[in-house]
């Protein structure tokens, strides 16, 4: 391995003590590869199998928490106590490859699609349509129904019941799908949540949702788990929507999370160098920069966004982050960190190569999706 390329390398304490054994980890991805009743496939098990050898731990594409959180076809259930077995297949799948696996939990809220949620009914913070990306935007007859209070505590309730599983199925943590416009995204964003409950008004009431989430999931691990268990909280900065969330709203909620006692936080950016859009003075400076300040190394940071090669992660690791999640570059290369700590990584694939499928242990759904998305994957 070359010189330069040792910090990727180097093992990592979360807070709870747990060992990672380098500093890259694979990002969350939907795979749209699980069975229809929501159990997880052999080509999904072996998907990640592939991937898991190198990184110190895996985080898995979402899972849903309740039956109206289904958010993708294609996507695995942990919102009933049948599903264990499932979930427990996927764990050991990938901590047999020496990675801890993280299983990532989730309810879609506005953007699930009618036809994979009871009755067809679309629930969010409030009935505002989505305007971009949701069943809601292209059909202006579909809009989300608000939740009752009693609703809204009971899948604070099943976020930590998705935890037990979680544990019971032998995963190393969990980690809190707070972003990408999704449900608890719904809840901290002026532009979906429009109650005027506890659950909603003033910025510390839009908080109040996820925060919650939180304390019911660190409950959960209090009450059921023997070992240490992770625990991390994803977060999307901004909106793009007026009224939305902006840069300055979040460095709240950061400020917030960081001092609850999470093992990690996990932003979710496109472009890892990105500069916010609005909200804060200046528009020059990264997101990461802002995050990293607020934080003050009260909580460990995962950044992302378009990393490719290995210069893009030490560039990365130049800005003081000490955890860097790969997303589609460990799909194009599973074997991204082995050549890294090789020295071969001159021989690190960037883009995908359409005819590899069986050699890079893509199931059909994914790969479709990837070959008929243009511009989603460098290559395609």
């Amino acid at each position: 391995m070359k010189e330069q390329n040792e910090a990727l390398l180097s093992s990592y304490t979360l807070p709870n003590g747990i060992q990672l054994k380098n500093r890259i980890v694979m990002a969350p991805m939907t795979n749209f590869s699980s069975n229809s009743d929501g159990t997880v496939t052999d080509a999904e098990v072996n998907y990640y199998a592939r991937r898991s050898k190198g990184v110190s731990m895996v985080v898995t594409a979402c899972t849903y928490v309740t039956p109206n959180g289904k958010g993708f076809h294609g996507e695995f259930g942990a919102d009933t106590d049948e599903m264990i077995p499932s979930l427990k297949k996927l764990a050991t799948s990938i901590k047999d490859q020496g990675a801890k696996a993280v299983l990532q939990i989730f309810h879609g809220g506005r953007m699930c699609p009618p036809e994979l949620v009871p009755n067809g009914e679309i629930v969010s913070a409030s009935d505002i349509p989505a305007e971009k990306g949701g069943v809601s935007t292209d059909e202006p007859d579909i809009k989300p129904r608000s939740l009752t209070e009693t609703e809204v505590e009971e899948i604070i309730h099943a976020f930590g019941e998705t935890t037990r599983r979680a544990i019971e199925a032998g995963f190393d943590g969990v980690e809190i799908h707070g972003a990408n416009g999704y449900l608890i995204q719904q809840f901290f964003s002026p532009h979906s949540n429009r109650r005027e409950d506890r659950f909603g008004g003033s910025l510390e009431k839009r908080m109040t949702f996820p925060l919650a989430v939180v304390d019911s999931v660190k409950k959960a691990v209090q009450e059921h788990a023997k070992t240490p268990f992770i625990v991390g909280y994803r977060f999307s900065p901004e909106e793009p929507e007026t009224p939305g969330i902006t840069m300055d709203e979040t460095l709240v909620l950061v400020d917030a999370l960081s001092d609850k006692g999470l093992d990690y936080l996990h932003v979710s950016l496109m472009d890892f160098f990105s500069t916010p859009r609005r909200g804060v003075e200046d528009l020059t400076k990264t997101r990461i920069d802002y995050l990293k300040e607020t934080i003050n190394n009260r909580v460990p940071l995962i950044g992302v966004g378009s990393i490719y090669t290995a210069e893009d992660a030490r560039n990365a690791f130049a800005s003081g982050i000490p955890l860097l999640a790969l997303g589609r570059e460990l799909i194009i290369d599973p074997d991204w960190v082995q050549k890294i700590a090789e020295g071969k990584e001159a021989e690190i694939v960037t883009k995908i190569d359409k005819d590899k499928q069986e050699e890079l242990v893509i199931p059909d759904p994914l790969w479709n999706a990837i070959i008929n998305t243009p511009g989603w994957f460098p290559g395609v």
